[in-house]
């Protein structure tokens, strides 16, 4: 009878990882499919940081600005947690930080691939 009760408990234990919510999604761009946030913008990498250490700061971080993880957050595959000076938590992908570019305004949109010879939109 206890292994009955506690059955539903093992599948919801196996199913919890398909369940939690992607750091990101795919969505088409003129650049061609890019990695974006689940609100749909697109996603960079600056390629003055380095695996595991964000140097986008002051006002480099007005202008692209960080992809926050909430306290929750789990490394999920390619897709990693480093912390920032003001100890918050910033999603990577396979080490290199990610952000937004302020000039994106919508989905689908990759304005800041290539700004500056730094930035490059993120392939899922």
């Amino acid at each position: 009878m206890k292994t009955l009760a506690l059955l539903p408990l093992a599948i919801l234990a196996f199913a919890a990882p398909a369940l939690a919510a992607s750091p990101v999604k795919a969505v088409k761009t003129e650049k061609g499919e890019v990695a974006a946030a689940p609100t749909g913008m697109t996603l960079y990498t600056y390629k003055k940081d380095e695996k595991g250490t964000s140097n986008c700061y002051d006002k480099c971080a007005t202008n692209w600005p960080p992809f926050t993880a909430d306290g929750a957050a789990k490394p999920e595959g390619a897709y990693s947690l480093v912390t920032r000076k003001d100890g918050t938590k910033q999603w990577a992908k396979d080490g290199m930080p990610l952000y937004f570019w302020i000039k994106d305004t919508k989905e689908g949109e990759a304005t800041g691939d290539g700004v500056g010879g730094v930035w490059d939109v993120v392939k899922p």
